[in-house]
C-alpha cells in the first residue's frame, strides 16, 4: 500500500508515495507541517489550517499530497482550464479531471517523458540521474481557441509508444505560456523525440518498451 492516511480535526491528507517526484513544495512550504527524515508519523495536518492544508496539496504538481476536509465540504475542484505543464528537463505536469483506464486518478499527475521512469507512465525521478535535457519552453504551435477548456481528460497508454491525452487541454511552457490547444495530443514518453513534448514516433527506431494498448 503506497498510500498514508493522516486524520487532523479538519482535514486528513493522504500521501501516495507510489506519485510523489519529490518537487519539495510541502516540506519547504511548510516544514512544521511535513517533517521528512524522522522515525514515526512525519506529516502533522493540526499544524495548519484547513485553508493552508488546501494551498499545499494544490501546490503539489504530482498529486501524491491530497486532502479530504472532515466537515464534509467539497476540498480541491477541477479547474477552470485543463493544462498540461512542460517543465525543464523534467515531466509533463497535468491538471484536469484525468481517467486512465477508466478509473479517476484525481486533478493532478507528473507523467515521465525521459523513458526512463521504473515506474511509467507516472514520473519518478529519474529524469535528474540520467541527465534528461528538453526544452521547457518549446516553441509555439499555431492554433485556434477551444470553445471549452475543461472537462475529463483521458490518458491512453499506447503500448511501446506515446501517451494519448484525449480531451480539451492547453499545453504550456514552465513560464505558464500556452504553446498550443488541442482535443487530442500525443505526448512523447521514449525521450528521443525531435519535436517534444509531442511524439514524433522515434520510440520504435529507439526500441522503447512500455506497457499500454495495442494500436
Amino acid at each position: 500500500m503506497t498510500v498514508q492516511k493522516i486524520a487532523g480535526k479538519e482535514a486528513i491528507i493522504y500521501f501516495d508515495s507510489k506519485r510523489c517526484i519529490h518537487s519539495r513544495n510541502c516540506v519547504l512550504g511548510r516544514p512544521d507541517v511535513f517533517v521528512p527524515n524522522i522515525k514515526g508519523d512525519w506529516i502533522f495536518p493540526d499544524r495548519a489550517s484547513i485553508e493552508e492544508i488546501a494551498e499545499i496539496a494544490h501546490n503539489c504538481p504530482s498529486g501524491a499530497i491530497y486532502y479530504q476536509r472532515v466537515d464534509g465540504q467539497v476540498g480541491e475542484s477541477a479547474p477552470k482550464v485543463n493544462t498540461v505543464r512542460v517543465r525543464e528537463n523534467g515531466p509533463l505536469a497535468f491538471h484536469a479531471p484525468i481517467i486512465i483506464d477508466g478509473k479517476d486518478q484525481g486533478y493532478r499527475l507528473t507523467f515521465c517523458r525521459c523513458g526512463h521512469s521504473k515506474n511509467k507512465p507516472y514520473c519518478d525521478g529519474q529524469h535528474a540521474a540520467e541527465n534528461f535535457i528538453a526544452t521547457g519552453e518549446p516553441p509555439t504551435k499555431e492554433s485556434a481557441p477551444l470553445v471549452k477548456r475543461d472537462g475529463v481528460l483521458e490518458i491512453t497508454e499506447i503500448k511501446d509508444g506515446p501517451l494519448r491525452a484525449a480531451g480539451n487541454q492547453e499545453v504550456v511552457t514552465g513560464t505558464g505560456k500556452t504553446i498550443n490547444r488541442a482535443e487530442e495530443t500525443f505526448i512523447c514518453r521514449c525521450g528521443q523525440s525531435k519535436n517534444k513534448p509531442y511524439c514524433d514516433g522515434s520510440h520504435k527506431a529507439a526500441g522503447f518498451q512500455a506497457g499500454g494498448i495495442t494500436r
